[in-house]
């Protein structure tokens, strides 16, 4: 009977290691068990919306891009465009200047011919003036008038 009591024994301390294990320890874990699994799932929905969230950012940062290249080009179109048009103004403004000097330098070049021959036509004046002089002063005589308008001749 020993065998049994101890046996008995054993199993009434094992039913109430049972009934306290189920009372006072099994629901604390089971509550740590489910507080656990709910915080990975919490951990795997928030890893996935995180996911989710950095493809709709790369995809933002894909279309921007595309919208800041885009603008660049219009940019660089409208920049060269620009350009062209200020390029042709200033041939323009170059040709119309060019024009307007050579006729400023054609103006200038008319008056110092007009100069020149006002100053020859002067000289050729007092050339008359000297020699009908000259002739006076001598005797008249043909030979004697070439000779002196060959001579004023080579004075001037």
């Amino acid at each position: 009977m020993e065998f049994n009591v101890t046996l008995l024994g054993q199993a009434i301390t094992f039913a109430i290691l049972v009934w306290f294990t189920m009372k006072f320890v099994w629901p604390p874990l089971t509550n740590m068990m489910d507080e656990r699994a709910k915080r990975i799932a919490d951990g795997l929905a928030a890893a996935e919306r995180g996911k989710q969230d950095l493809e709709a950012a790369e995809k933002r940062v894909g279309d921007e891009l595309r919208k800041a290249k885009q603008q660049a080009m219009e940019i660089i179109a409208s920049a060269e465009k620009r350009a062209t048009q200020i390029v042709d103004e200033a041939k323009e403004n170059a040709s119309t200047e060019g024009a307007r000097i050579v006729a400023d330098a054609k103006g200038q070049i008319d008056q110092e011919v007009m100069r020149a021959k006002e100053a020859l036509r002067e000289q050729v004046a007092q050339l008359a003036v000297i020699g009908a002089e000259k002739i006076l002063r001598k005797e008249i005589d043909a030979a004697k008038h070439a000779d002196l308008l060959s001579s004023i001749k080579a004075e001037f």
